[in-house]
């Protein structure tokens, strides 16, 4: 029983410590690479089978994330593209959206949420090898139990609210 309450506080101590913070490639150097751009195709990716029956009460699903996005996006001026206009966008740039969930105890999760730009990229030594990279991208760690799943939602609104913030910082529209 001391174990299991010792772990409990640990698990909390850590959530309490890290639920808010972002841990990001997120630089002047990173921004730079968001410059330009059309427009970003949204990839959602799936929610693991672990947390899927009860984050739905929450409408925490990979499609109203999609939706979330880019609502967020579209919001702020970017261009989502389709998956049609993302194939003819010079770059490809794509905002990959991944929440990871792990069950570290009955009824409570700990999550990473991941948010990056990837987009093609030339080899300074080799600039005819072309590969897709991650150019900018953040996180966010968290804890949370099957009551409070809906801020695992908020805060991939937070990070792409950063997103938009650092394209917005080297895109500044012309009034």
């Amino acid at each position: 029983m001391v174990k299991k309450t010792c772990f409990l506080l640990s698990a909390l101590l850590i959530g309490i410590i890290y639920s808010s913070s972002a841990l990001a490639i997120d630089s002047e150097v990173t921004r730079k690479t968001l410059a330009g751009l059309k427009g970003v195709y949204v990839a959602v990716e799936n929610l693991q089978p672990n947390i899927k029956k009860y984050a739905s009460r929450f409408n925490l699903t990979k499609e109203q994330l999609q939706i979330d996005v880019e609502q967020r996006l579209k919001k702020a001026g970017i261009v989502v593209l389709n998956a049609e206009q993302w194939l003819k966008t010079l770059g490809r740039p794509m905002l990959y959206v991944n929440v990871n969930t792990h069950e570290y105890e009955k009824y409570w999760y700990s999550y990473t949420i991941k948010l990056d730009l990837q987009q093609i990229v030339m080899l300074e030594t080799n600039p005819k090898v072309k590969t897709f990279a991650t150019t900018w991208e953040i996180d966010m760690t968290g804890i949370a139990n099957i009551g409070t799943l809906d801020c695992i939602r908020a805060n991939v609104g937070l990070l792409v609210d950063r997103f938009i913030h650092a394209h917005s910082s080297v895109n500044l529209k012309k009034q």
